[in-house]
């Protein structure tokens, strides 16, 4: 007879680990030390299966903007089902939801657009517009015009050709990334790029020069485009210098370079604006969305498209016989359906407005609280999203050694209290909490994660960590 088997065998954290191949996780470690698993949700609350509270300071992954419990999207969704719970969009197919959705979306564009495709994910949107913008040169007769620029700490998602994009090292390491006609112009992250007594606008016109540079060496013939979110998020909440996309557009437009806005994450009012674009002056050729766009209740995602891109597109679909790329969910008419719900709610609920009062209030917050700590070097951010980056040494502006793993400790500090936040580079803490919070929550939020940064304080201390005061 088999011995029975171990207390908590049959426990969900034991199936996990027995089953589930994780993203982003250390899968030995995780063998051992097995999952936070999530029960439910609640406006800005999770619960995990013990029953213990935390506040999602994350909105799961920059995504979850109204929350966990939201009845409208829910119904939504089950009229939808109800009524026509798939279909596809080849070949000329359509239906209302779809049209609908595009047609919001193109109402509430930035800049002038003409025609929406849909994919399941940011990773499948920027991909689709890579393929795009290759199709597109191939249709102008430019079949030299290829080569994609992305920035250092750039991310765009994990398809073989957004993780060529994206500019983070364990994206790339092992992955036999990024892929040739790939290449990466610098981070523009002042605090750390910047030289002695540079301005951000001196410091701007440095990348210029630099972007310019680097078209000019790969050849403007062979160069088609570059991708940049207005914030970089999974980079460290990176806010760039004043002035440094019209100086980055005129670069683009002199050499005929089309411009791709990464709006994943700050489309849809999280950066103080319905877009990104509109917070830092950028005028896109081509806008990625996702997340936000159904508060992550269904997965879908967006590429917007003017009018130069959409004809030299339908030119060589002509030609061929059809615009040989989509995938079977593009435009799923139950995740277009709560997509369309999300918008509606953001307008009725004047999240913009939301936003205006709630962003400075965290911003204002976390330099009050945190700007004179000894462990913090920078906080940056604009809206609801934010960042707070520990350093070994503010003078210098000189981070922990990699191997201390200080922000993967906050953030385990940070859960301990009862607070979801994300640790990237540099010990980075990011924040980027559902668009729906108030004021009592962001102070809850920041009253667990300061316990949590004073904690580590001390304990860096005992370890003689270098903490300059």
């Amino acid at each position: 007879m088999a011995p029975p088997p171990p207390p908590g065998a049959n426990s969900a954290a034991a199936r996990d680990i027995a089953n589930v191949l994780h993203p982003y996780t250390d899968l030995k470690t995780h063998l051992e030390v097995g999952p936070m698993v999530v029960a439910r949700g609640q406006g800005v609350r999770i619960w995990d299966d013990a029953g213990k509270e935390y506040i999602e300071g994350m909105a799961g992954l920059w995504c979850a903007s109204l929350g966990f419990d939201n009845e409208r999207l829910i119904q939504a969704a089950a009229a939808q089902m109800r009524k026509l719970p798939f279909y596809h969009a080849f070949a000329a197919k359509s239906h209302e939801p779809m049209i609908d959705l595009a047609e919001m979306l193109i109402e509430r564009a930035p800049v002038p657009m003409s025609k929406v495709f849909f994919a399941n994910s940011g990773s499948e949107a920027n991909d689709s517009a890579i393929k795009m913008i290759w199709y597109l040169n191939n249709a102008l007769g430019r079949p030299k015009k290829k080569k994609i620029i992305g920035r250092w700490k750039g991310y765009h998602g994990i398809t073989i050709g957004s993780a060529s994009l994206t500019g983070l090292p364990a994206n790339h390491r092992s992955f036999d990334v990024p892929l040739a006609g790939f290449i990466h112009t610098a981070t523009p992250h002042h605090y750390h790029g910047a030289n002695p007594g540079e301005s951000e606008d001196d410091y701007a016109t440095r990348l210029a020069n630099e972007l310019d540079a680097l078209i000019v060496k790969e050849g403007p013939e062979t160069v088609a485009a570059m991708w940049a979110e207005p914030i970089m998020g999974a980079g460290g909440v990176i806010v760039p210098p004043k002035g440094y996309f019209p100086k980055i557009q005129a670069v683009l437009k002199k050499h005929d370079v089309l411009l791709v806005a990464d709006e994943v994450i700050c489309g849809f009012w999280r950066t103080g604006h319905y877009w990104g674009s509109q917070t830092l002056d950028i005028k896109p050729d081509i806008l990625v969305c996702a997340k936000a766009l159904s508060a992550s209740y269904l997965p879908i995602s967006a590429v917007m498209v003017n009018q130069f891109v959409f004809d030299a597109l339908a030119k060589e679909s002509n030609a061929i016989g059809t615009f040989g790329h989509g995938f079977t969910y593009s435009g799923h008419p139950v995740p277009a359906a709560v997509a369309i719900e999300t918008l509606k709610i953001y307008d009725e609920l004047n999240i913009g407005g939301h936003v205006g009062q709630v962003g400075p209030y965290l911003q204002t917050e976390l330099r009050r609280r945190f700007g004179d700590h000894p462990l913090v070097g920078e906080i940056r951010g604009t809206g609801l999203i934010a960042a707070v980056e520990l350093v070994a040494d503010k003078a210098s502006h000189g981070n922990f050694d990699p191997g201390a793993k200080v922000g993967a400790r906050l953030t385990k500090a940070c859960e301990q209290n009862g607070v979801i936040l994300r640790a990237v580079a540099n010990d980075t803490l990011c924040f980027c909490p559902p668009l729906v919070i108030e004021t009592p929550d962001i102070d809850a939020m920041l009253d667990r994660m300061g316990a949590s940064l004073d904690a580590l304080t001390v304990e860096l201390r005992r370890e003689q960590i270098a903490v300059v005061r």
